[in-house]
Formats: structure tokens, sequence, C-alpha cells
């Protein structure tokens, strides 16, 4: 009888293991299974691999039969992959670890490997193993990770709705910008951070842009939970499913209320006097032109009252400019209160003041105010435990019944107020329109200028413009003289506003481009390579010309050996203020030939920033009045400082006018404006004089340091 012990070893007698049997029975398992598989022996040799595998490692069997794993990958994972072979083959426990194999000596994949140990009939151990290849599943997985490390830690505020517009999720820069959590937020609509400061039609206005466009983008003015309000720039986009249906919208915003504040300072700096926080000529020049347009709807009668205060230099000249500022400071808030609502108080500079009075019916109307005005002005004002005595002299001037222009009415109050202090001060003077001896001056004047022309006492001097930083003379600038035949040399000052509005300007006007051009001709026929152009002054009536761009072509080409960049027209700002679409278009013709444009005189005049955005002048000239006593002027310094920072900001080109002083030069370069003319480089001179200076001016050593 043969024993149960017998019979199993006669049975394991019977069943020898070969290689090439196991094989050829598990062919059918191995290469037809998707997963790499593997056998080895004890030694951590590879017995057996499917063709998974070998497809995985880019070998062939032969190439990989009798080898370590290890030996197939570099040497800084091989430690690795038999460690793990060993402590399977010593403790006969599976193992799952996942790997990163190196395969080609350059691609890298992520493997998930199982391994089994299992013993022979003879006793001798195999690994079995298996590889799941979970690259795709972990670059999924990081790229998973990077999205949301991006949704948390975005510097924009992100929110996610569902198709019904209900927030599903809100990142960390939400909360911290609304102040409202991520439970407070989800689940609610959006509308919860409404300010309140839009209207229900600018939110219509959203939902139908994205319904017909799919996205929207602008500012809008949110509230924090706090309560406070902050303006956004918003970016919604909607999100479609694989059907095209909306799934998600997401909305990205960044608080741009810095940026906003900082745009309201620029405009506050352009629009009101530094120290007194009284409208300046800018808004002075705004609210005048509206009164005078409401003045004629509503056929009433308006006021421009000009100010000049009596006796402030004596208080700057023995107290100081400190005290001064507080005296005008003081005598400005009585001013205003002496005012009524509606009328404006502006401060143009200096101890100089101009109030408008609107809604008079007569001229009686406005008496009541001007008493109030003179006794603001003369009551005692005590700074720093000093009693300082002023008055004021008050020229005044009514319109229509002074139908001119904003400009002229100013001047015109201007002229009264000097009546004013002539004729005792502290007291005010009504313009009078019918001044017989003022007109028949003018048209004396008008006929002079008529034979000056026909007779050709005109001349032009060439100021030089430099860039002080690097030493360049970057052009010179054409002023007109009058060679007078008995009062000599007159300066524009003495003939320029006597013909202003007057048609002979326009042909003054032409007489200087055509001679400016010939100089240019002239210096160059002479061999001069000057690297200069000549900038020229552009009337106001001239400019707006229909056809100025015509007229600009004809000069031009009857200078047919001139380029057009060598000249460059300067305009004032107060030239666009009739029609600054038509200003506008014409120097965008001009610049077509090829002329460059200047704003000039920019801070004296009555425009706004909406001029400065919408003419396409590359040069703003800051006026001299501005620059010669930036020194000792805290006002002006503000002035000079803001235009340069107005420049910027509209990525403008700056040059001062009126630079008489080493001192001057430096500080302006350390304000950052480069460009500059003036006495304290060189005063206007005559043509001849010009090729000399620029080949032996150089810049003062401080200005290039």
């Amino acid at each position: 009888m043969v024993s149960e012990q017998d019979q199993n070893t006669t049975a394991l007698d019977q069943f020898e293991v070969n290689s090439h049997d196991i094989e050829m029975y598990l062919d059918v398992v191995f290469n037809n299974h998707d997963d790499p598989i593997f056998v080895k022996d004890n030694e951590c040799r590879l017995l057996l691999v499917n063709d998974a595998f070998c497809q995985v490692f880019n070998l062939t069997r032969n190439e990989i039969i009798g080898k370590t794993l290890a030996e197939t990958v570099p040497p800084s994972e091989r430690d690795h992959f038999l460690a793990i072979d060993r402590l399977v083959l010593d403790k006969g426990e599976a193992i799952l670890s996942e790997e990163t194999l190196t395969i080609n000596g350059s691609e890298t994949r992520v493997i998930l490997t199982r391994k089994n140990r299992f013993i022979d009939g003879k006793g001798d151990y195999f690994i079995v193993g298996v590889i799941n290849d979970i690259t795709k599943r972990k670059l999924a997985e990081e790229e998973l990770k990077l999205a949301a490390s991006v949704f948390t830690h975005a510097g924009e505020g992100i929110m996610i709705t569902d198709a019904k517009g209900i927030i599903i999720n809100v990142n960390n820069t939400f909360v911290t910008s609304t102040g409202y959590s991520a439970v407070e937020a989800i689940g609610q609509k959006p509308n919860f951070l409404q300010s309140g400061i839009h209207p229900a039609e600018f939110y219509s206005e959203i939902l139908q842009v994205l319904q017909s466009k799919g996205a929207w983008s602008g500012e809008i003015w949110n509230s924090r939970k706090n309560g406070e309000i902050h303006a956004e720039m918003l970016n919604i986009s909607s999100v479609k499913d694989v059907d095209g249906q909306i799934s998600n919208y997401v909305g990205l915003f960044t608080d741009i209320t810095p940026m906003k504040e900082h745009q309201t300072q620029l405009e506050h700096i352009a629009h009101y006097d530094v120290l007194t926080n009284l409208p300046n000529r800018v808004l002075l020049a705004d609210r005048l032109s509206q009164s005078m347009l409401q003045c004629s709807r509503n056929m009433q009668t308006l006021a421009v009252v000009f100010l000049d205060l009596d006796g402030f230099k004596l208080v700057n000249d023995e107290h100081g400019h400190d005290v001064g500022d507080e005296l005008l400071v003081e005598i400005s808030i009585r001013m205003k209160t002496a005012l009524r609502e509606g009328d404006t108080l502006a401060r143009i500079g200096g101890d100089e003041f101009v109030a408008v009075l609107t809604n008079l019916t007569k001229v009686e109307d406005c008496e009541p105010i001007l008493d109030r005005l003179l006794l603001a002005a003369s009551e005692p004002v005590t700074v720093s435990n000093i009693v300082l005595n002023v008055s004021t002299s008050i020229g005044v001037t009514l319109y229509p019944q002074d139908s001119v222009d904003a400009d002229q009415l100013m001047r015109h109050a201007d002229q009264a107020m000097y009546v004013a202090k002539e004729s005792g001060k502290n007291r005010y003077h009504l313009f009078d329109t019918a001044q017989d001896d003022a007109v028949k001056t003018q048209q004396e004047s008008l006929e002079a200028i008529r034979s000056a022309l026909d007779n050709q006492q005109f001349v032009l001097y060439y100021q030089p413009k430099v860039n002080m930083k690097t030493g360049k003379v970057i052009g010179v600038e054409a002023l007109i003289r009058w060679q007078h035949p008995y009062r000599g040399l007159l300066n524009p000052i003495d003939f320029l506003p006597i013909i202003e509005n007057n048609p002979m300007s326009i042909e003054m006007g032409e007489w200087v481009i055509d001679t400016a051009l010939t100089q240019i001709s002239q210096w160059q026929k002479l061999g001069l390579d000057l690297p200069v152009s000549i900038s020229v002054n552009i009337a106001a009536v001239q400019l707006q010309q229909p056809d100025f761009t015509q007229r600009l072509t004809t000069l031009l080409a009857a200078h047919p050996n001139v380029k057009p960049c060598y000249l460059e027209l300067e305009v004032l700002e107060t030239s666009a203020l009739d029609d600054v679409h038509h200003v506008s278009t014409t120097m965008l013709e001009c610049i077509a030939l090829g002329v460059s444009f200047a704003l000039d005189d920019f801070g004296t005049g009555y425009s706004s920033l909406t001029y400065l955005r919408r003419l396409p002048a590359n040069l703003i000239k800051i006026d001299q009045s501005f620059v010669r006593d930036m020194l000792i002027d805290t006002d002006d310094f503000a002035i000079v400082e803001g235009v340069i920072a107005l420049a910027k900001s509209f990525k403008r080109e700056v040059i001062a006018e009126g630079v008489e002083t080493i001192e001057h030069g430096k500080a302006l370069l350390q304000l950052g404006c480069n460009l500059a003319q003036g006495y304290g480089i060189a005063k206007p001179m005559p043509a001849h004089d010009v090729p000399a200076w620029v080949n032996n001016w150089r810049p003062d050593a401080s200005w290039q340091l």
C-alpha cells in the first residue's frame, strides 16, 4: 500500500518544471495582457517577460532575459529596484510600490508595481510582478494640483458660478479683497456685492453681452463686507459643456482702486489750486464756458470778477512766503463764503483770483456780492500772532453786455481791475465796453502792423532748445520781432495781442512758417549740418482755418529741399477750445505731412485733461512763468511737478521754458524733465549766430552728473 506522502512525491517527480514548458504555457496569459508582467529568479534575474514588458522598456526578450531589471535603468535607480526585490524575497510578502522609471536614458515614467514571492517544487524562490504605467494619471494629478494652486493663489479674485449664476467656488484673493469668506459667498448670487452705484440697466447690459458674445469685460464698482466701495476691472466668461450648453460662468477681477485714486489725484492737480484748493484756470475756464452757455439760454447776465490783493507783496517781503501762503488761504475762505451757491471762485496765480457770478438779471444784482468780497479781503487776518491788513482791487465785466469770448472777458475784467488799483485800491470798477480811446488805439495799432508787414519790418530770432542731460541741441524756436523804425526792436507782446483773432494773424503766421523754411534751406546751402529743427508758434485763428492743411502743404512744397520733419508747430492750449475735434483732425493731417506738434504754454490756458488726451501733440511746453519762480514759489514748483507727471502719464515729451539759472536746470532734471530753453541756456539770437552757438555750446557739468 502506497502512503499519501509517497503519492505526492511520485506526483511531484512526474511534474518537471522547465523554462521552455512554462514559457509555452504562460505565453497565452502573458502576451495577451495589457500590463507588463515579469518573473525573476532568486538572484533577481529576469526569467520571463511578456510583450507589454518589452514594449515599456523598448527592449527585446534576448536583451532582457537573464538580466536584473536594475541593469536596464540608470545607476541612480538601480539600488532602489534591487532593494525592493530583495525585500520581497526575504519577507515573502506582496509589496506594492510606486517608482519613477527612466527609459532609454531620457524618458521618465511613473509605474505602480505589485510583486509577490513564489516557491516552486524544488524550493526555489521566484518573484512575479505586474506593472501598471500610471504616468498619465500622475501628470493629470499634477495638472489638477497646479490648477488648484493657481486658482487658490492667483493675484486676481476668482469667482465661479453655475449656469444659474449661483456661486460654487471662490479663491483666496476673492476672500481677501471682498472680506467675505468662501462659506459666506458660496450659494449666493454675485449681486450681493453690488455697490448701488450702477443702475439696473448696467447689469442688464452685462447679461446681454454674456448671452450674445460669451464674455464681458469692464470696470465695475462693488462693495466689500465692511461697506467700503472699491473699483474692479472685471472679466466674465461663460464655460460650455460638450453639448455646447453653458455650464458655468467664471469671473476674474483685479482691484484697481489705487489706480483710480491716483487718476483722481491727477485730475485734482489739473483742476485745483494746490494751496487754496480753489478751482484753477483749467476748471475756471470750463465753468465759465458752461455759465456763458446757460446765461445765453436763460436770457440772464453773468459777471466775471477779477480780484488782485493790495499790499500782498509787502507781506511776503516782510514776513516770508509761509505767512503769505497762510494769508492767501484765509482770505480765499472768506471770499468764497461771500459768494452765493452756484458762484465760482478760482485762484489763477499769486494773489490773483477770479469769481464768476451767475443768475444775474441786472448790474445792481452783483453789487452786494462785490461789497462782501471787498470786506472779506480787508478785514484783519492774524497769522502766527502777526496781524496782517490787506485789501483787494476788483475789476468786473458783464456778459452778454460785453459780448466777447471767455478769454476776452478775463482780459476786460483784468483791465478794469487795474483801473480800480489806479483809482485808489480797495474798490471795484466796471469795465466800460464803449471806450472810444481803446478802440481808436486798437485801430491805429492794426494799421501800423499792416504797414510793417507790407514793408518787411518783421524778422525772426531763434532761441535754442536743448537736452540738458545729454548736451544735445534738439532745435530752435522761431520768435518774431518787429524792427520798428522809431521804437527799435519790439518783442511779440507789443504787437501780437493786437492782431489776435484778426485775419492779419493768419498772414503773419504764414510769413513766419515760410521764413523759417527759407532759413533752414539757407543753412543747408551753406553746408551747415545742424542737428536742429525750427518750431513755430501757430495762432488759434490760423490753426482753425478750414484750409490750414492745404496752405501748409503749399508752403512746404515751395521748399522741396527742406524735409517737413524739420518743422514743429507750437499750439497754445487755448487754440483748441472752440472745436477740439476739428483742431485734432487738422493736427493729424499735418502730422501725416511729416510735421510735428507741441502744446505751448501748458498750464496757463483754459484747457482740460480732455484736450490733452485728444490733441496729438507729442511735446508739452511748461510755461516760463511757472519755471522762473519754481525755486522760490512752492505753488509754481507744484505746478511744474504736476505738469511733468501729467506728461509722463499721457506718454508725452515735456520741455521747460524760462530756464534762467543752473539751479533751474538741476531742479528740472531731478523732476524728470531733460529738455529746456531759456536765458540760462541762450537768449534768442539772429539766424547768423545760430551755427556758431550750436557748435560751441556745452551744458553745465552739474546737469550731466
